[in-house]
C-alpha cells in the first residue's frame, strides 16, 4: 500500500474524478503523487465505492429523478431494475424493467429498512402466521 494516508481531501478528490471518468494518470496529477503511488490509492477508493448486487440506488435519467435495484454489476456500470413507485411513470415506455446505470450516475445509494428490527417477537410470529 502507498506510504500516504487516505484522507477525506484525497477520497472526495479521487471519487469526483472517478466519477468523471478521469484517467489514472490525471488523478496521479491531481494528487501530485508518483502515477504508481497514486494507482494505489485510486484501486483502494475504488474498492470503497464499487457498488453490490442488491443495493438500492437513485441515479438521473434525463433529468429526472430515479431509483432502482443493482441486479448485475459490470465493470464502470450496472444493470438496474427500476422501481416504478419512486420514478416518473412517463418514461416506461423508455426504459422498460431494467436500465444501464454508469457508476458516475449514482447519485446515492438508498437504505433498505429491515421491518423485523422494528417489531416486536410478538409482531414478527404475526407476520409469519
Amino acid at each position: 500500500m502507498a506510504d500516504v494516508k487516505i484522507t477525506e481531501e484525497i477520497q472526495q478528490l479521487v471519487e469526483t474524478e472517478l466519477r468523471k471518468g478521469a484517467s489514472n494518470s490525471r488523478i496521479a496529477n491531481l494528487l501530485d503523487l508518483p502515477y504508481k503511488e497514486a494507482v494505489e490509492i485510486i484501486e483502494t477508493i475504488k474498492e470503497k465505492i464499487r457498488p453490490e448486487v442488491g443495493e438500492d440506488i437513485a441515479f438521473t435519467f434525463r433529468g429526472e429523478h430515479m431509483e432502482g435495484t443493482i441486479e448485475k454489476l459490470l465493470t464502470n456500470s450496472a444493470i438496474v431494475r427500476i422501481d416504478w413507485n419512486n420514478s416518473p411513470k412517463h418514461l416506461y415506455d423508455l426504459m422498460e424493467e431494467k436500465t444501464v446505470v454508469n457508476f458516475k450516475d449514482i447519485d446515492a445509494f438508498l437504505k433498505k429498512f429491515d421491518m423485523s428490527e422494528l417489531m416486536t417477537e410478538e409482531e414478527l410470529e404475526n407476520e409469519k402466521e
